[in-house]
């Protein structure tokens, strides 16, 4: 059978690509109260109870848009702007129409339609999208009934070898489903967000299936369909599904009326531990995250947190690296209290630290565009923990990032700065204001980080 193209690339940037980097795995908790099949009868059981339960509440996704075309290819006839289109899935969370879905599948569209497992179809809008998370939440239009929905199931009860399924919309083809085990729980540093930790799962999960349920036995919502790891675009048996329990902050926010998710912080930075690092500290095994800085004055400080410190868990949760602490502190809304397990000259404590937003200013519109000089072109933001957070970046780096760049200013055909960019020094001194590049003059070193690397750029 021959299919159309789709659009489907746009929609699935995640779901459809990725390699596989130096992702990790909290140390998964094996089932000791589940039993395997004892017999051939028991293989051949059916999943058709647990589908008929979910089916209903997943539904299909379609979405148009419309954005400016590149200035390039308009100087050659293009037209100014050139219509976008995505396929994805969802799942209906409220009687009343309220749906969660991958972010990147909405993400600059205009016109939403949801078709339901009944054929049913609505329009619908967006009431909160959260890029950071790759959820967001859509209201269903004209909605005079009571819909299906699925049960979010945040308990984190899950274990690895669990049966699950995948019900989605692969390919724009209809409502599928596929089954398969839970791979690993807690997955960090996938390169797919900083602050993520999925559930790795081997069901299959293609194209069109972003924003899709990720259903365990008893037929409830533990996760969101949202990438895999593949060479060829398709299910390779390595799919990441966001955990319900983010998944319950964000519809949370948006059924009470808010339109982004404030994050909260704790204002440490760590690294995780290597095994020769733990032999020398005297522990059993690698775990946990050793803190090599602590904001001043922070949540973390002011709990008594400090540099040196081994935390091993965030409210009970084990985590061993960034971006596992990352994920179980912004599980919280600002100003509540999370506990903190650390080990502190070979003891254990605990302590409660009550996170609060990060500070600053996060709006990237008030950045400045330099007029003259060797960074001429250059639309330049001071950094701040709120705007590095935005912007998906270390809360804890300081200088001035490139928010965007004219391709004819000499900072970007002259010096070879490019958006994204952090100017941390200027002829070796720190850089902490706007008015240090107003005029930067030819010779200037910028000491710039880039990707997580720091180099040397002169102007010439």
């Amino acid at each position: 059978m021959k299919t159309a193209p789709l659009a489907i690339a746009l929609a699935l940037t995640l779901a459809a690509c990725g390699q596989p980097g130096n992702s990790k795995a909290q140390d998964g908790v094996f089932a000791d109260n589940r039993v395997v099949p004892g017999d051939a009868m028991a293989m051949k059981s059916s999943f058709a109870p647990v589908v008929r339960t979910a089916a209903p509440a997943v539904v299909n996704i379609s979405a148009r848009g419309v954005q400016p075309n590149d200035p390039f290819f308009r100087m050659f006839g293009a037209p100014a702007e050139r219509q976008t289109g995505s396929v994805g899935s969802g799942v209906i969370v409220r009687e009343n129409g309220v749906v969660v879905t991958n972010y990147h599948v909405v993400n600059g569209m205009q016109q939403i339609r949801v078709v339901l497992n009944d054929r049913r179809e609505f329009n619908a809008r967006v009431v909160l999208g959260d890029e950071r998370s790759d959820l967001a939440v859509l209201q269903l239009e004209g909605v005079n009934e009571r819909l299906p929905v699925l049960n979010i199931d945040d308990r984190e009860e899950q274990q690895v070898g669990d049966l699950v399924l995948a019900i989605g919309n692969p390919f724009g083809v209809g409502q599928t489903v596929t089954n398969g085990i839970i791979s690993a729980l807690n997955r960090t540093e996938t390169n797919i967000s900083d602050s993520g930790s999925f559930i790795q799962t081997d069901a299959a999960i293609n194209p069109g299936n972003s924003g899709g349920a990720l259903v365990d036995m008893d037929g409830d919502l533990i996760g969101i369909n949202s990438a895999i790891f593949s060479r060829s675009g398709t299910s390779s048996g390595v799919g990441f599904a966001i955990p319900a329990t983010m998944v319950r902050r964000v519809v949370d926010n948006a059924v009470g009326g808010a339109s982004t998710v404030v994050r909260p912080w704790l204002g440490v930075k760590g690294e995780t531990i290597s095994a020769d690092i733990a032999r020398s500290l005297g522990l059993e095994r690698p775990q946990g995250v050793i803190v090599t800085q602590v904001w001043n004055n922070g949540p973390g400080e002011r709990a008594g947190i400090r540099e040196g410190d081994l935390i091993t868990a965030i409210d009970g949760a084990e985590v061993n690296d960034q971006g596992g602490l990352n994920f179980r502190v912004g599980l919280h809304d600002p100003n509540e209290a999370v506990e903190v397990t650390l080990l502190r000259d070979g003891r254990r404590q605990t302590l409660n630290a009550r996170v609060s937003p990060l500070p600053g200013d996060p709006d990237v519109e008030k950045a400045t565009v330099i007029q003259q000089g060797g960074l001429s072109g250059a639309q330049v933001l001071v950094l701040n923990p709120a705007l590095a957070d935005r912007l998906g970046g270390d809360p804890f780096l300081s200088g001035v990032i490139i928010g965007g760049i004219d391709g004819r200013g000499y900072a970007r055909r002259g010096v070879g700065l490019m958006s994204g960019d952090v100017l941390v020094a200027l002829n070796d001194r720190p850089v902490t204001a706007v008015s240090q590049l107003t005029n930067v003059p030819r010779g200037a070193r910028l000491t710039v980080e880039r990707r997580g690397q720091r180099g040397i750029l002169v102007v010439r």
